[in-house]
């Protein structure tokens, strides 16, 4: 049994918890992984490893990172 990667996402498919588990022991223990689960890769080419605040598009089946904060340049 192999660790494995997962994120939880709320309502609007945005990640809220990733947890490294396997998946046999998250279908043996559901009461401890409630809501929505979907696998994600670590160093893996094509899948985009999720972190809190990536979203989860079901078209691509990839996550997708937030967009970068916009810089305040400040001048003196």
């Amino acid at each position: 049994m192999s660790a494995q990667y997962f994120a939880q996402v709320d309502e609007n498919n945005i990640v809220i918890n990733v947890h490294v588990v396997s998946s046999e022991f998250m279908a043996e223990n559901p009461e401890r992984y409630p809501g929505k689960w979907i696998e994600t890769f670590f160093d893996t080419p094509g899948h985009t490893y999720a972190g809190v605040g990536f979203k989860w598009n079901e078209t691509t089946s990839d996550f997708e990172a937030p967009p970068a904060p916009k810089q305040i340049n400040y001048e003196l």
